[in-house]
């Protein structure tokens, strides 16, 4: 049986090749100690910091569980702080500490230079094109998490 479409297959394929090569980057960078999903975290942090953790876990896409053992590991490397929240004494924030926002210009640098590399040779309306195609993607992907997760239940 031939397969008609290997969409989900490429972007496998290219989700495993662009960490590798953004892990490079990082050590090239001095900074491979942080990880590309750790990464991720710190991004959406330097966004909006101090957020809780659900937020968090919903900006990254990342489950409960696998966001807190990250989280583990930026608490113990000094790149976050986990705060409860004034308001809400039950609910946990998770904030930025000075070391990380030392580090957001390199990281950026290294964002930068992954951009490049990912969108070499596309216009900028072949990048918008593209962009919205991806969202609407991982609209499709969230919406199936949802529908799948209700249906478990």
């Amino acid at each position: 049986m031939k397969l008609k479409r290997e969409g989900a297959f490429l972007i496998a394929r290219i989700n495993q090749a662009a960490g590798r090569i953004f892990a490079n980057i990082l050590r090239e960078h001095k900074i491979g100690h942080i990880t590309p999903a750790q990464g991720r975290i710190l991004f959406v942090l330097w966004r909006k910091d101090n957020i809780p953790i659900q937020q968090l876990a919903k900006e990254t896409s990342l489950s409960k569980s696998t966001l807190t053992a990250m989280l583990d590991g930026l608490e113990r490397a000094g790149h976050i702080k986990r705060i409860r929240s004034k308001s809400d004494r039950r609910e946990v924030l998770i904030k930025l500490t000075e070391k990380d926002h030392n580090l957001m210009d390199t990281y950026a640098k290294v964002s930068e230079e992954m951009t490049d590399i990912v969108c070499r040779g596309l216009s900028e309306e072949e990048l918008d094109d593209l962009e919205d195609k991806l969202r609407k993607i991982l609209d499709n992907l969230i919406s199936c998490e949802a529908e799948m997760k209700q249906n478990s239940k």
